[in-house]
């Protein structure tokens, strides 16, 4: 019965509240989703308890990952029309989404999440699928990563809970820094470590001090080989994807790339990222890469804003087509 899930289940926040007690799962591994069983409680979570509508009333946007199986999109809409009875959905691709919160239809997106990253290119408001790039790299690579090196320091931070408590310290204590900088500060961090440092309080007052592990985190974004992963480092697949564009686009494609993604929200990422591609691409090329302070959230922004065009209601599909 809608809105009466009992409470041995919790999302979002409220998971992570719980996260000592309860075993979290995650339904998305690597943008596509696993587990459909406990997506439908995160969708009923969201209808019911985040959002207090019913969604048998209101019209549904859905952002999906570039190449996402066609059987995932059939099976979101199965779930949407039969389970929630929506009376229309959109399923778009997130990039396009993001996109439009810079108020741009062209452009080259490099959008990082948990569990993917993805660099698409879109032409008037329409992605180009062949030259999709996908990395199997995102947020939660490095806490993995900032684990390991921790451990190696002789700090323990297995379980869950703990798994939670780096996540909470990557996103706050680490940055990015440029090629020259990182050089010098690899080399400072050793001999001065204080000017590097930061002091993090765990929940049971013990405390970590974060030397290296702010900058080296961010940096298997550039560098994947040091987490061990043999992949493309985000300028590389940046500059791969335009190249595979049409030769007329790559001019606007470079000048016009835009973060999209709670793992592109770390200081410096833009500038760091403008440095490797304009190194990269060929000379003359004009690189601007943009960095909303609401990235986090700018493909939820996007959609907003394309729930309130006038032709938002052709581009759904109703229950009714659906059911034919």
């Amino acid at each position: 019965m809608p809105g009466s899930e009992s409470r041995d289940v919790f999302v979002g926040e409220e998971a992570m509240a719980k996260k000592g007690v309860l075993a979290l799962s995650y339904p998305i591994e690597h943008g596509v989703v696993r587990d459909w069983k406990d997506m439908q409680k995160i969708w009923h979570h969201t209808f019911y308890d985040a959002l207090r509508v019913d969604p048998s009333e209101h019209p549904v946007i859905v952002t999906e990952a570039p190449m996402n199986p066609k059987k995932n999109r059939e099976r979101m809409l199965e779930m949407l029309f039969d389970v929630f009875c929506c009376p229309a959905a959109y399923i778009v691709i997130q990039a396009v989404m993001s996109l439009y919160s810079y108020g741009r239809t062209t452009g080259c997106v490099v959008d990082s999440g948990d569990g993917v990253t993805h660099v698409v290119p879109v032409y008037e408001g329409f992605c180009l699928p062949h030259a999709v790039q996908r990395l199997d790299l995102a947020g939660r690579d490095l806490s993995d990563y900032m684990v390991k090196i921790l451990t190696e320091r002789g700090v323990s931070m297995v379980s869950s809970a703990e798994k939670e408590i780096v996540r909470h310290m990557k996103e706050t204590a680490c940055y990015v820094l440029t090629k020259e900088d990182l050089d010098t500060a690899v080399q400072n961090s050793q001999q001065q470590p204080t000017d590097y440092e930061l002091l993090h309080t765990l929940p049971d007052g013990n405390t970590v001090n974060l030397v290296a592990e702010r900058f080296r985190v961010p940096e298997v974004l550039f560098n994947p080989m040091l987490c061990g992963r043999e992949l493309m480092g985000i300028h590389q697949a940046t500059f791969k994807c335009v190249q595979a564009c049409d030769v007329d686009l790559r001019r606007d494609l470079f000048k016009n790339i835009v973060l999209s993604g709670g793992t592109t929200m770390f200081e410096g990422i833009k500038e760091r990222l403008e440095q490797e591609v304009r190194a990269l691409a060929p000379q003359k090329i004009d690189v601007k890469v943009q960095a909303s302070p609401h990235r986090r959230y700018i493909v939820w922004m996007g959609a907003s804003i394309v729930a309130q065009l006038s032709t938002f209601e052709s581009m759904m599909i109703s229950k009714a087509e659906y059911d034919e």
